[in-house]
């Protein structure tokens, strides 16, 4: 991979302006396309299979008129006057009400059918009103129309406030938080490259990323429906990722620079070695996020996926306008004393002088104090992320409602006064459904239901019972004794759907169920908390796999999943701090204490998880590099660390910064998951990776990083740090040596085909424009190496280069290239097929050299001119021949080509104890 990254560096560097331009393009024409198509999100949280979201549906079918969204007016009077003595107004005001468009019903609270909720003193009263469906279904307009309607009914002596469902925006809001977080971010950069124009480059390339994929999301929000809260998300963690990885590259690319390095070749080596990591970890973020679908919950499904899209499209944005954008600021980009220092050398950075004193690296003495007692270390660590998480037991979830809204709006506003005038479970009634199709006495059923529902505890009245207009659906609403997210009245839903089969056989009725937005929300919330066991099961179980994969180590990923673990457990108890026992209100623009969003637990351990990972690959990896080159274990720890901390620590505090700015935005369903993951990562970053992995390390030694051979076997090999550009600098410098060649084998191992056996070590170079004839009676070992050639085996060991493209990181272009002519196959027609272009780098496999020679003699006597033409413009033939020595056929076949020296033989065999080459020229 990192060879493939390495030409893709080089390519957007040349074409450095024109990336730049498609990714302008992009922006605008997505932004067009968005804006054109006019999607709108939802703010609705449902469940599709829950009691709760089935009777929302039912009402919505059989009983229209309770079925769409719900909006209240609460009208207080000033003077202490009854509200009768306002009846004209209040009635003219609903009269009003039920003339704009969207609205289904505004009776008057005076009406005996339908009468309002009034205080004891009579001084207060709720009138109802009825939207057409849910939110989407009427114009947004309506809501703008009646907010000026009840504005305007508001008198000296009669107060009047809009509230209820209707209220419910699905606009995310963004403020001077983000702003201000995004400052802090480039403030950071600043500080760690010492200069304002790398400094800007990462926002910059973060914002294309997220403007992208959040455009694209409202394009698609116009037939897909789309939580709110996902853009939000999407911004808030592709800013964050967005930056980082841009911040990965970068620093590598002007360390480069530092080092004197030129332009274009750095551009190339940044991408190939810190690209890798980059794609690694982004990986790790998408897999997590898509993950989310093991919950079965749509929506969080959907959050999910859009998030997960937006980290992937800042990886290409980091790996295609980045590097172009650092091909175009070229020399700009190096610092500027060693640009003075090249140009006063002729453009070569002069050798250090190794008797100046140099400073002891960055992070140094931190190192050693954690490892010098590891096991102190960590259980300071274990002590101290445990006290955090204490607090988790009193942690509770559920779905924001308008009483989370920020003081100061209509929704919050009149949600406080229904509290407080009528009692908190008017804010959130209940809705009983009884099929009573079957009964032949309607009215005595409801009745009956309205007796044994109003008997049972933490019910304060019933406000409506009555059956449709088709008398086949009965419904009862129940006003609870607490607010729509008190622990009493989900106790209270429990309830009654625990009566709800007693009632069914008493009664003569079907298919109770108990819903409304407030039972909807409790069934949400049950439904989110009984995901977190499988999904925290999925991610734990994919970082051991994933970080098996890249440390080849059994110790290291059990370390990183149980520090992932103390990370997350210390973001929820922070969280719960902030919201529960109201620490830190004022500062973080916290206006509610009480149970958070549903989903944060989730969202937070799903997005968390790639972001640790991102820190375990880009720490830990550097310090495996350093043990597999020195085999000093507790060394390489201290090399390691000092090498990678410095990016990691910016990284985390730009993470931090941008996730803290998000928490100031007042949006109490995005609060939550802020907070979670700000402290998460600073948590993550300082204590767990930065403290507690190499004190691990160390107390592990030498067994951190061992692995039992069976499972290294079947483990794929992952390159994050790029190690497989190495082989390709060193084959550049070998070929500006030696010249091109089409092949070139160094001390290559290939295993045999269907067999026990390996050919090899292999040494040799073929030249372009070579027929070269494997000779071997074999046909385990000749397979073996016509296999090797066309790209269709993988080599145990050794370096196998096919003109510019290295096996195995290139092994799938290697077979692009290759042409493959099976025994038996009409020869000279195949070798019409092959298209002209790039023959040059083509390589021509012909299993059976009787095959070739058979239709040069007998079919076709333009093969010989067609094979010339073909070697002469560079392609080369590799012919596999089933005797050991030198056939008829092949005599003729050099004595017939127009250079005889063009054809070579090359005898194979399989490796033994006696003939361990396993071929030779």
């Amino acid at each position: 991979m990192s060879s493939s990254l390495y030409r893709l560096g080089l390519l957007m560097a040349s074409l450095r302006w024109k990336i730049v331009a498609v990714w302008m393009v992009l922006l605008i024409g997505i932004g067009g396309v968005a804006v054109a198509l006019g999607g709108t999100f939802s703010s609705d949280i449902e469940i599709p299979g829950t009691e709760a979201q089935r009777g929302i549906d039912e009402l919505a079918n059989r009983f229209p008129e309770m079925g769409g969204t719900s909006g209240q007016v609460v009208l207080v009077t000033q003077d202490g006057s009854s509200v009768e003595e306002h009846q004209g107004e209040i009635d003219d005001l609903m009269d009003r009400i039920a003339e704009v468009d969207g609205v289904a019903a505004a009776p008057s609270p005076f009406d005996d059918t339908s009468p309002g909720t009034r205080t004891d003193d009579d001084t207060a009263i709720i009138a109802q009103f009825q939207m057409d469906g849910q939110q989407g279904s009427y114009p947004e307009e309506s809501v703008d129309q009646l907010e000026e309607l009840v504005e305007t009914a508001d008198t000296p002596t009669l107060d009047a406030n809009i509230g209820g469902q209707v209220l419910q925006s699905s606009e995310v809001p963004f403020g001077a938080g983000e702003v201000v977080g995004i400052v802090i971010a480039l403030i950071i950069l600043a500080i760690v490259f010492r200069s304002l124009v790398p400094a800007i480059i990462p926002i910059v390339t973060a914002i294309v990323g997220v403007g992208v994929s959040m455009l694209a999301v409202m394009a698609l929000a116009a037939g897909v429906e789309i939580p709110s809260v996902t853009t939000a998300l999407g911004a808030m963690l592709g800013l964050a990722v967005g930056i980082d990885y841009a911040l990965f590259i970068l620093s590598r690319h002007r360390d480069q620079l530092t080092a004197g390095e030129d332009v274009h070749e750095s551009v190339g080596r940044a991408i190939a070695t810190s690209g890798s990591a980059v794609i690694f970890a982004g990986l790790t973020v998408i897999v997590a996020l898509v993950g989310l679908f093991v919950t079965g919950i749509p929506f969080l499904t959907i959050m999910g996926v859009a998030a997960a899209a937006t980290v992937a499209l800042s990886v290409v944005v980091a790996l295609t306008m980045l590097p172009a954008i650092m091909g175009i600021l070229g020399e700009r980009l190096r610092p500027r004393k060693i640009r003075r220092l090249m140009e006063e050398n002729d453009g070569v950075l002069p050798a250090e002088d190794p008797s100046r004193s140099r400073r002891r690296p960055f992070g140094t003495g931190w190192v050693r104090l954690v490892t010098k007692v590891p096991a102190v270390t960590i259980l300071l660590v274990v002590l101290g992320v445990g006290a955090l998480a204490i607090p988790i037991k009193d942690l509770e979830l559920a779905l924001p409602d308008l009483g989370t809204e920020q003081p100061g709006t209509s929704a919050r506003d009149t949600y406080d006064l229904v509290a407080d005038e009528f009692g908190p479970g008017y804010n959130g009634p209940l809705l009983i459904t009884a099929d009573i199709i079957n009964t032949t006495d309607p009215l005595g059923v409801v009745e009956d239901l309205e007796s044994d529902i109003s008997g049972l505890e933490n019910v304060k009245e019933i406000q409506l019972a009555t059956p449709n207009r088709g008398a086949d659906l009965a419904v009862v609403a129940v006003i609870p004794e607490g607010g729509p997210t008190a622990k009493s009245t989900k106790d209270l839903v429990h309830e009654l759907r625990a009566h709800a089969g007693s009632w069914e056989d008493e009664y003569s009725i079907s298919d109770v169920t108990v819903t409304g937005a407030t039972a909807v929300g409790i069934d949400v919330t049950d439904k989110l908390s009984d995901a977190l066991v499988p999904f925290a099961i999925f991610v734990v179980g994919l970082s051991l796999i994933l970080l098996a994969m890249v440390f080849r180590s059994i110790w290291v990923p059990l370390k990183a999943s149980l520090g992932y673990l103390l990370s997350v457990v210390a973001a929820f108890g922070v969280t719960a701090m902030v919201f529960e026992y109201g620490w830190f209100n004022a500062p973080l623009s916290v206006s509610v204490n009480g149970p958070v969003v549903a989903f944060m637990p989730i969202m937070v351990m799903g997005v968390l998880f790639g972001l640790a990972m991102d820190y375990e690959v880009f720490l830990v990896s550097r310090m495996r590099e350093e043990f597999t080159h020195t085999g000093d274990a507790r060394a390489s720890i201290e090399r390691g660390f000092t090498a990678s901390a410095p990016v990691v620590i910016a990284a985390a505090l730009i993470m931090v910064s941008v996730f803290a700015g998000f928490v100031t935005s007042g949006w109490f369903m995005l609060q939550p998951i802020a907070v979670g993951l700000a402290v998460g990562v600073l948590v993550d970053a300082f204590v767990v990776r930065m403290t507690l992995v190499p004190a691990v390390l160390a107390l592990l030694g030498r067994h951190a990083w061992w692995l039992p051979r069976w499972l290294d076997r079947i483990l794929p090999k992952v390159d994050v740090e790029g190690e497989g550009l190495h082989a390709v600098l060193e084959h550049r410098h070998w070929t500006q040596e030696h010249g091109a060649h089409a092949l070139r084998l160094q001390d290559l191992v290939v295993p045999l085909i269907g067999e026990k056996g390996r050919i090899g070590p292999l040494p040799g170079a073929i030249a372009p424009g070579t027929l070269l004839v494997v000779r071997s009676a074999d046909d385990a070992a000749r397979a073996a190496f016509l296999a090797l050639a066309g790209g269709r085996l993988e080599p145990v060991s050794g370096l196998l280069a096919v003109h510019d493209r290295l096996a195995p990181d290139d092994l799938a272009a290697i077979q692009g290239r290759a042409h493959w002519l099976p025994a038996g196959t009409d020869v000279p027609a195949r070798l019409r097929e092959i298209p002209g272009r790039h023959l040059g780098t083509a390589v021509i496999v012909v299993e059976r050299l009787e095959d070739l020679v058979h239709g040069a003699t007998t079919s076709d006597d333009t093969l010989i001119e067609r094979l010339d033409a073909l070697l002469a413009t560079g392609a080369t033939l590799v012919v596999g021949s089933r005797s050991a020595g030198a056939t008829e056929a092949e005599r003729h076949l050099q004595g017939t080509l127009r250079d005889p020296r063009r054809l070579l033989a090359l005898a194979v065999q399989r490796s033994t104890a006696s003939a361990p080459e396993g071929a030779h020229l």
